[in-house]
């Protein structure tokens, strides 16, 4: 909900908010002070002028308490049950925040982040300082067995968009991966919610997991998503990676992204950048996948996207060589690679060694891949589970494009977001 009222030092504000399907209107009052104190930045932090009312209601400030409670079950101050002890304490605001006046939610599709205060404390305050206008905060706490919510709960994350129950946000963030998107599939309107996303330009971000997420809403929806850090997983860290951050920025912000890759490292060292019999061709197509894992559960499914002339992103962890070539001959015997133009790898983080034979390695499963299906494949986009990540749009547009040593990605027609409303430097603070 946007708010476009103004707080200063003296000026106090109501905010009202929506909770799942009740029309709840939730009135507060919050004094500048007294608000900036409870986020945790100084009065000089953040501008005069600034829209902040907002950030009161997401951490839940009571008028009738004079302070910060748990009204809407989050807590930001909580420390108990979080076995990163100390966060609070090492955190270093940045020393200006810009307006949060971009409308945000969260979904937690995945894993839950319930009983983990800190990092979910400081993953708002972050994306608060750094413009975002999280709506949503209270599902940061929610948690069925080892879910971020009931599979109704997790659901409504997308479905109250889908039937109007709540506005389509510009930036609708995973909140973490894991495991339990697939639980979920088959309960949302992907159509309906792709329909709505489109017309707003919302962006859709996360990986891992969220990979279910972001095929069905391709596959059913039309909707394109973006492979982004996500709430959780980055920016509650004790120290989010500042080129993750950047990547994050740029990949939101910049209509004509392009990221260039000179090495296969990311994905193996062993491999040439380009392994292709026509290495300095170019190729467009649309840009899709995710995780490896998640795609081999979707293969043969309603949800797995099918572009004709696609290109297909890969990346994976923890797996070792001979079940990430299970996994690709899933997709292989399929069909799925039957409509593709190309392959590229991200990062094959921690895939270890075979123990029959060494040499059997992630070099030599892409290598296989390539000689079965006769696709060019691109190594080494630094993007996964690792440090450092270069983001990026999919479902949209995407030119292959050789240079010196590796190859670029340029990716054009994906929703983006005005660079000014960003402060950067607030997500890595």
């Amino acid at each position: 909900m946007r708010s476009k009222q103004k707080i200063n030092q003296k000026q106090s504000t109501e905010v009202s908010y929506i909770k799942d399907d009740e029309a709840c209107h939730k009135v507060s009052k919050a004094n500048r002070r007294t608000f900036l104190k409870g986020l945790g930045l100084g009065v000089g932090a953040i501008s005069a002028g600034v829209c902040l009312p907002s950030r009161a209601e997401l951490i839940g400030y009571s008028g009738e308490s004079g302070g910060f409670t748990n009204n809407r079950d989050f807590n930001f101050n909580a420390t108990g049950s979080d076995y990163q002890d100390g966060y609070q304490e090492a955190y270093e605001p940045a020393k200006t925040c810009n307006a949060a006046v971009i409308d945000t939610r969260l979904f937690s599709s995945s894993n839950t982040s319930s009983g983990m205060h800190e990092r979910n404390n400081l993953a708002i305050k972050r994306l608060t300082c750094a413009g975002f206008n999280v709506q949503n905060p209270e599902i940061l706490n929610r948690k069925y067995y080892r879910f971020g919510g009931s599979d109704q709960e997790r659901t409504n994350d997308f479905q109250y968009i889908a039937n109007g129950h709540v506005e389509a946000p510009k930036l609708l963030l995973g909140v973490r991966g894991g495991y339990g998107a697939m639980r979920i599939l088959d309960k949302v309107s992907w159509a309906k919610l792709g329909s709505v996303l489109k017309e707003r330009g919302t962006i859709v971000g996360g990986f891992s997991d969220v990979t279910a997420i972001q095929c069905a809403l391709l596959a059913k929806g039309g909707m394109g998503s973006a492979n982004l850090p996500m709430a959780y997983s980055e920016f509650g860290k004790y120290k989010p990676d500042p080129i993750s951050c950047a990547g994050f920025v740029k990949a939101v912000t910049d209509k004509n992204l392009l990221i260039s890759t000179y090495r296969s490292n990311k994905t193996s060292y062993k491999l040439p950048t380009i392994l292709s019999k026509r290495p300095s061709q170019r190729i467009s197509g649309t840009i899709w996948g995710g995780n490896l894992s998640v795609l081999s559960a979707l293969a043969g499914s309603s949800y797995m996207p099918n572009p004709r002339g696609g290109i297909v992103f890969i990346e994976e962890v923890g797996e070792q060589p001979y079940r990430l070539e299970r996994m690709l001959y899933d997709l292989h015997l399929a069909g799925v690679f039957k409509n593709q133009q190309a392959i590229v790898f991200g990062a094959m983080a921690r895939s270890g060694s075979d123990g029959y034979d060494p040499s059997y390695d992630v070099a030599a499963v892409i290598k296989e891949l390539h000689k079965v299906t006769g696709l060019p494949i691109y190594s080494g986009v630094a993007f996964g589970h690792v440090s450092k990540k270069q983001s990026f749009p999919m479902g949209c547009d995407c030119t292959i494009v050789p240079n010196s040593s590796g190859f670029d990605l340029r990716f054009a027609n994906y929703p983006t977001i005005d660079a000014g409303l960003i402060y950067e430097p607030a997500l890595s603070a």
